[in-house]
């Protein structure tokens, strides 16, 4: 039976070390949800056919029915044609992004952000509660000479990178949230914001600090704002796919998507846990006391110091990480974003999401969800954060998870090692035995 037992150890340790060598390899790339896919991307979709003279950007409807706003007739009809619904606007994309240039190249004011509001075919410009008077004035010059569509409003409270100096990941700089787990193949790493601090950053996890969990190793801001923090073991570990939103519990990620306006999105952060709202403007530009951050998606969910660089998702979709905005989860505010799929691309990296099976959720890469995991597909109000999963991590291992992870070979090779050791300690027992009986024999016969 030992020996049965040792020849099965060798199987096992066999299997483990080559499931652990697959397990290693480049998982192939997270499904991307481009915006022209399923019913709610027909509004990207006739954006790009009739082009920037003739529509000036799209949203989602109250109904989850696509809107796109068109400068004539004939496109409008275009877009009936292919089920959308059409609004006739003034302004075409190409009039409000000369509009956005113009902003840029007048003198940068920090306090200040603007983006285009496709509803409304305006470029809305706001100005936080640091800008001084005589700047507010030269700012309102700027926008009356672009023209009518241009609108100046005051924003609540100040326009700030939300970091924060005490708790989840924590440097010398402060604290900040884990956004989503990526990986490169052959390590993993934690994406989140730029502004969190720069390339050689230490991080540490737990409340006292006392856990090292990785450095940073690539950050860009401002002009964008992401980084990775590779963590310390190369290995993000289990419930690498899943954003935790609080009280033990977390959302599955399943795919990337870039978002639309009007869709309902939900953040989660160390400071205020998890929150939602809707997207109100995409390549939006803020203008921080740092620097300058463009690309950004603009939304109404609030957040507060500490949830920089914590995950924006809808639908276990990834959307962004926590960038920064203004006011709080008591008042609300305006909270902006860094778009993964930007993030994604600079770095070379992807996203590690959920790989559904018959035997349960594995690591790996998502199958390729329906047309209606596409938040656009549905209405805003139907939207939820995703699929429930328990939060776990590394630290929180039991003995036999470690040596059931199916990427760790050490465990395997344990076993292995320990399956021989057995079966060679059971053949010299065997020989002791069978040596000590015939011992016994011959002197019975011929002592």
């Amino acid at each position: 039976m030992t020996r049965l037992a040792a020849v099965g150890g060798l199987l096992l340790g066999g299997a483990m070390v080559t499931q652990a060598a697959m397990a290693s390899e480049t998982p192939p790339a997270a499904r991307t949800l481009a915006a022209s896919e399923g019913t709610g991307g027909t509004g990207a979709a006739l954006v790009a056919r009739l082009g920037t003279a003739r529509t000036a950007g799209d949203w989602i409807g109250a109904d989850g029915r696509p809107v796109v706003a068109v400068t004539d007739e004939a496109a409008a009809r275009e877009v009936r044609s292919a089920g959308a619904e059409a609004k006739v606007v003034s302004h075409s994309m190409n009039e409000l992004k000369s509009a956005t240039a113009a902003l840029r190249s007048a003198p940068r004011v920090a306090g200040t952000a603007w983006a285009v509001d496709y509803r409304t075919n305006r470029v809305v410009v706001s100005a936080d509660s640091t800008v001084s008077a005589g700047d507010w004035s030269r700012m309102s010059q700027v926008a009356a000479r672009i023209g009518g569509f241009v609108r100046m409003e005051h924003a609540k409270g100040t326009f700030t990178t939300r970091l924060n100096g005490a708790q989840p990941i924590l440097s010398t700089g402060g604290r900040c949230s884990a956004g989503f787990n990526v990986t490169n193949g052959q390590s993993d790493f934690i994406l989140t914001a730029g502004h969190c601090g720069p390339a050689g950053s230490t991080w540490f996890a737990g409340n006292q600090g006392n856990q090292q969990l990785g450095r940073t190793v690539s950050s860009t801001f401002p002009g964008n704002d992401f980084s990775l923090v590779q963590y310390a073991s190369g290995k993000a570990g289990d419930g690498a796919d899943v954003v935790a939103i609080g009280g033990g519990n977390g959302v599955r990620i399943t795919g990337t998507a870039d978002a639309s306006v009007g869709q309902r999105v939900f953040r989660s952060g160390s400071t205020s846990g998890l929150h939602d709202g809707q997207v109100t403007a995409l390549n939006a530009t803020v203008n921080y006391p740092e620097g300058t951050v463009t690309g950004l998606i603009q939304t109404n969910v609030c957040a507060e110091p500490g949830d920089s660089g914590g995950p924006l998702f809808s639908d276990g979709i990834a959307l962004g990480v926590t960038s920064g905005g203004s006011g709080d989860c008591r008042a609300g505010g305006t909270t902006f974003f860094q778009p993964v799929t930007r993030a994604l691309a600079a770095l070379n990296v992807k996203l590690i999401v959920s790989a559904q099976t018959a035997g349960g959720a594995t690591r790996g890469a998502s199958p390729a969800p329906s047309a209606s995991t596409a938040q656009g597909a549905v209405a805003p109000n139907a939207a939820s954060p995703g699929s429930s999963a328990p939060v776990t991590g590394v630290s929180g291992q039991t003995l036999l998870a470690r040596l059931t992870d199916a990427r760790n070979v050490g465990p395997g090779l344990l076993v292995i090692a320990g399956s021989l050791i057995a079966l060679v300690a059971t053949r010299y027992i065997r020989a002791e035995q069978d040596r000590k009986a015939y011992q016994r024999y011959y002197s019975a016969t011929w002592g």
